[in-house]
């Protein structure tokens, strides 16, 4: 059975937040706080962890029941080492990596694990996903404060901003909503991918669009996505379990908007098409997931708590509204 996953957050009187689970065709809340961030184990689908305003979680039992894990900070991405799925970090607000070695039981917090301010936002900086493409590398992006690297499992991090800051000098790429910098829109971070199809390339989804280093973070060049789609605020990038040259990517018109899309690359970037035909999202399109077993599978979500899904590859769509008073969804997973 594949069951879909759901992250939503309160943000006023009248809205819901929490865990939704789909089961049997209905939406049931599994988890009653803020989430953040959901990731599903790579070998055990029960196994489900969730970020959320005052910590991580974690599932033995597809959501059922839940654990408190002893970390209280906010969580705002949950990563589990695909080599070792006992090795999790976690990403939170204010800033910060913290690493377990026991798949969550206890956890420390990594050394000077965040970047230098350089943009003032009225929430505070968190980061939104992490990534490895091998044994000792991991890769966090920032919202809203850009891209770091770690070589040696976390334990010193390097600053991957200078070539997006560097970007931020083309007019085109400039952006400034909340703070006193146009540099803002380039170091609004949302996401970030690798892949085995290329080792040493990191995708990263900002405001401005999608960008590709080559080399590890230290440079960074726009992919252009303007070329195929009219909407170029990124939201989510991720690579397929099946096809390490397949993509996937959330392209609305801001962080609050009433549209978004769905689009596919089988060349690692170089071209995109359409996805999500015959559906309409009425708010920005937030997140991802791609079932880890079926290609045929793919699943996104938008802000206002519309679930779409295809069973085949994108030629038929089924849209599963979330309960009515969701009105800020972060997260998805399947598995």
């Amino acid at each position: 059975m594949t069951y879909l996953y759901v992250g939503a957050a309160q943000t006023n009187p009248d809205s819901i937040g929490g865990l939704f689970r789909l089961q049997n065709d209905a939406w049931g809340r599994v988890l009653d706080e803020n989430v953040y961030a959901i990731t599903t184990h790579p070998e055990d689908a029960g196994v489900i962890y969730a970020g959320t305003g005052s910590g991580p979680r974690r599932s033995t039992d597809h959501g059922e029941h839940w654990d408190k894990l002893p970390l209280d900070r906010a969580v705002w991405s949950v990563f589990l080492h695909p080599k070792d799925p006992r090795v999790v970090y976690a990403g939170t607000s204010p800033t910060g990596v913290w690493r377990s070695d026991d798949g969550g039981d206890s956890w420390r917090p990594l050394p000077k694990a965040t970047l230098p301010e350089r943009v003032k936002m009225a929430f505070p900086c968190r980061v939104m996903r992490l990534v490895s493409d091998e044994p000792d590398a991991v890769y966090a992006c920032l919202e809203v404060g850009g891209v770091m690297r770690s070589l040696d499992g976390g334990e010193t991090w390097d600053d991957c901003c200078r070539g997006l800051v560097d970007l931020a000098e083309r007019p085109n790429l400039k952006s400034m909503i909340q703070s006193d910098t146009d540099t803002e829109g380039m170091l609004d971070a949302h996401a970030l991918a690798v892949s085995p199809a290329r080792p040493g390339t990191v995708f990263l989804a900002v405001r401005m669009g999608l960008f590709r280093s080559a080399d590890r973070g230290a440079s960074w060049e726009d992919m252009d996505i303007g070329r195929f789609s009219p909407l170029t605020y990124a939201r989510d990038v991720r690579v397929s379990p099946q096809d390490p040259r397949v993509l996937y990517a959330c392209l609305s018109p801001a962080a609050r908007s009433r549209d978004g899309s769905v689009w596919r690359s089988g060349d690692l970037g170089e071209t995109w098409a359409r996805l999500d035909h015959g559906v309409k999202a009425e708010s920005t399109m937030m997140a991802l997931a791609l079932h880890p077993q079926d290609e045929e599978q793919v699943h996104c979500v938008s802000r206002s708590g519309q679930v779409f899904s295809t069973v085949d590859g994108g030629k038929t769509w089924q849209e599963r509204r979330l309960p009515a008073g969701v009105e800020d969804v972060y997260a998805l997973a399947c598995g």
